[in-house]
């Protein structure tokens, strides 16, 4: 139970710290690519964890 909330924590602070700093820095159609590819990331780590487990 643990190892599932602090990967949940975790993923939540990764688009937190993402979503704010592409706020600040990038231009509307970078955000887009960044904020997709970091979905696309996070995807992928779920299925990794949750297979792997």
């Amino acid at each position: 139970m643990d190892s599932n909330f602090l990967y949940y924590a975790f993923v939540l602070a990764a688009i937190i710290v993402g979503v704010l700093v592409v706020k600040k820095i990038a231009s509307c159609l970078i955000k887009s690519i960044v904020l997709i590819v970091l979905a696309a990331l996070l995807v992928f780590i779920y299925f990794a964890y949750f297979n792997a487990g």
